[in-house]
C-alpha cells in the first residue's frame, strides 16, 4: 500500500497494542520509521514507502550493536525479505541536533513481538546476530594493528623521554581499546533461534 508522506504514527493503534507499534526517525531531518504487528504482517511507513509483509515472508533478521557519535548504546535490527527492500529498526531516535534518544524498554519490547509473530505465523528465517563474518574478521585484524602500532609509539616515547607525548599516546590506546574493543566483543558474528532473541541486543533499560 502506498501513502503520502505523513511523519505521524500509523493509525489505529489503542492503547493496549504499545509494545505492537515503534517508531524512530534515523536522522534529524529524515521522515519518522514507523511499525506496527498486525495480524496480517509487519506494517511499515516511512516516508512515502509504506507496505505490509506477511511474517511468513520474511527470509533473514540480523540483530547487531550499532553505536554512533551521540549514541554509544544504540542497536539495530535488519529484515530482509521477499517483495520489499532492506527495512532497518533502530533503538535511538533523534530529538534535536544535539540528542539521540534511547527507546531501549519499546524497542527490545517490539523486537520480541516481532520474533514472535514470525514464529506463529510459520516463518523460519535466518537469524544473525552481531557483524557479518567479511566485516567482522578483517576489522579485528585492522583493530589489533592500529593497537599495536599505538603501543609501539607509546614505547618509543617512553624510550625517548618524551613522556608527556608517550602518556597522551597511551590515554588514546586506552580508551580505543575500550571503545573498539566493546565494539568487537558485542558483534562476533554468530545465530540465535527463533525463540530466543539475545538478550544481550536488547536490554531492558
Amino acid at each position: 500500500m502506498d501513502s503520502a508522506r505523513d511523519d505521524k504514527p500509523l493509525e489505529g493503534q489503542s492503547p493496549d497494542e504499545e509494545v505492537k507499534a515503534y517508531s524512530f526517525r534515523s536522522s534529524l531531518m529524515s521522515s519518522g520509521h514507523h511499525f506496527k504487528l498486525t495480524p496480517q504482517g509487519l506494517e511499515f511507513q516511512i516516508g512515502r514507502r509504506s507496505g505490509r509483509i506477511p511474517y511468513k515472508a520474511i527470509r533473514r533478521l540480523r540483530i547487531s550493536y550499532r553505536p554512533v557519535a551521540l549514541a554509544s548504546n544504540r542497536y539495530l535490527v535488519e529484515i530482509w525479505s521477499d517483495q520489499w527492500p532492506k527495512l532497518q529498526i533502530a533503538s535511538t531516535t533523534w530529538r534535536s541536533l544535539a540528542e539521540q534518544v534511547a527507546q531501549t524498554s519499546d524497542f527490545s519490547a517490539f523486537i520480541h513481538g516481532l520474533h514472535g509473530k514470525i514464529a506463529q505465523a510459520g516463518g523460519r528465517p535466518l537469524c544473525e546476530s552481531g557483524s557479518p563474518p567479511w566485516l567482522f574478521w578483517p576489522g579485528v585484524a585492522l583493530f589489533a594493528l592500529v593497537a599495536l602500532g599505538l603501543a609501539a609509539l607509546a614505547v618509543r616515547g617512553l624510550k625517548e623521554g618524551t613522556v608527556s607525548g608517550a602518556a597522551f599516546v597511551a590515554a588514546f590506546l586506552a580508551v580505543y581499546l575500550w571503545q573498539m574493543g566493546r565494539f568487537f566483543r558485542k558483534n562476533r558474528p554468530g545465530t540465535y533461534d527463533l525463540g530466543a532473541p539475545p538478550e544481550d541486543f536488547m536490554p531492558r533499560a
